[in-house]
């Protein structure tokens, strides 16, 4: 697919915000990583779904062109990586993506909007599930990718009870070189997030949610 061999050749070029080099490494680790979320059903009827922390756009650029009658918006603070976003969106002919310079925490158009709510080597999971919750429309979905280290500890339960969400399934899969076990966390949003959420910037990551938030496991890189 010519668009996605544009992301590919962009970030191969060593101009993209990534330490991963070479093509063969950045379709695995970057582009079937990312695709690994069209396992998840909700997924492929979401209006509106937002990718939060993007980075070097993923997993929300490969998901904008595997699902053209989406609207996905790349949430990224870093101007330097918002700059690049709009640049490779532009490359790639991807006119169903938006790169958004805003925090999750400060992006008050997207409150209760969003279908799915993408997350990727974000943050420990009570963070990413405070993040996602007052953005996510009830009966919407948080995909959370973990990495081989993650378990489902008692700080994610507690945080997700908190946040009006509840995990729903946890998918299987290896895409990586090393063939490591990965796995995708669904959250859906079960009841209305409280009105105190979200709190402001930085909050989740200094006062998480639950108890200890390095309990759960590593995110996805």
């Amino acid at each position: 697919m010519a668009q996605v061999e544009a992301i590919i050749a962009a970030l191969a070029g060593g101009y993209a915000p990534s330490a991963i080099e070479g093509r063969r490494e950045i379709s695995l680790r970057h582009v079937q990583d990312s695709l690994a979320a069209l396992e998840v059903a909700d997924l492929h009827g979401a209006g509106l779904i937002a990718d939060l922390g993007s980075g070097a756009g993923f997993p929300g650029i490969p998901i904008a062109v595997a699902l053209p009658r989406s609207r996905v918006m790349l949430l990224e603070s870093r101007a330097v990586r918002c700059r690049f976003l709009e640049r490779l969106v532009r490359l790639a002919q991807v006119d169903n993506a938006s790169a958004l310079c805003v925090r999750a925490e400060s992006w008050k158009e997207g409150i209760g909007c969003c279908d799915v709510v993408l997350a990727r080597a974000l943050a420990p999971q009570p963070v990413v599930l405070e993040y996602a919750a007052p953005l996510l429309a009830l009966g919407g979905v948080l995909i959370d990718w973990r990495g081989p280290g993650a378990i489902a500890a008692a700080p994610s339960a507690k945080a997700a009870a908190l946040l009006g969400l509840a995990r729903r399934e946890r998918v299987h899969y290896r895409t990586d070189s090393a063939g490591l076990n990965r796995y995708l966390d669904v959250f859906e949003k079960v009841a209305p997030t409280p009105a105190r959420f979200p709190r402001r910037p930085g909050l989740a990551r200094k006062r998480p949610l639950g108890a200890d938030a390095k309990a759960d496991g590593g995110a996805a890189r």
